[in-house]
């Protein structure tokens, strides 16, 4: 982290307004950004965003530099998001941990889409998914999280984590699938 960085969070730790400001104007647009990937109305989006950076502020003293103060800052906003989804009743499904079967990393790894598919598509086509795999398929494809943090995020198991997620990428192949049979991508 550069020293301007350093020195914007040292000064909000103790609780500059003006310092504040500032590292929220840096951060506000991408944190919205990920918010309406979990909420899809702005102004629900907007709220998560701002409870997010009053929480930020009040635990800024924890933040210790170990990861970016962005990659901190998006894991707030995306338990915000989970808990505004909870709070209205679309609860997260989680799988009995003895239902699931641990899956083949290489497989995971081995997951490619066609090249005439757009990122547009995958994107609306993820969102058609059951909520026990989109968060997990979200979180893993699109917010760049591994299997440890997304079990600490949704309070799931790294088993069920790579289950949801082996399950959520053969389910979003069948629907591209059949969206680029139905519509001819």
């Amino acid at each position: 982290m550069n020293s301007f960085a350093t020195d914007i969070i040292e000064q909000c730790k103790n609780n500059d307004r003006k310092a504040q400001m500032q590292l929220y104007k840096r951060y506000c647009e991408g944190m919205y950004v990920v918010a309406m990937r979990f909420l899809k109305h702005s102004a629900e989006a907007e709220d998560a965003v701002q409870e997010a950076f009053i929480k930020a502020f009040s635990k800024l003293h924890q933040y210790q530099g170990e990861v970016t103060f962005g990659a901190w800052l998006k894991r707030i906003v995306v338990n915000k998001c989970i808990d505004c989804l909870k709070a209205k009743k679309e609860r997260l499904m989680v799988l009995e941990e003895n239902h699931l079967k641990v899956v083949d990393d290489s497989y995971q790894d081995d997951w490619l889409v066609e090249d005439s598919i757009s990122v547009e598509t995958i994107k609306a086509t993820i969102e058609e998914l059951p909520d026990k795999y989109k968060y997990v398929v979200m979180l893993y494809l699109l917010e760049g999280y591994d299997h440890q943090e997304i079990s600490e995020i949704l309070s799931i198991s790294e088993v069920a984590s790579r289950t949801q997620l082996s399950r959520g990428k053969a389910k979003l192949l069948e629907l591209l699938n059949k969206s680029k049979n139905g519509t001819g991508y």
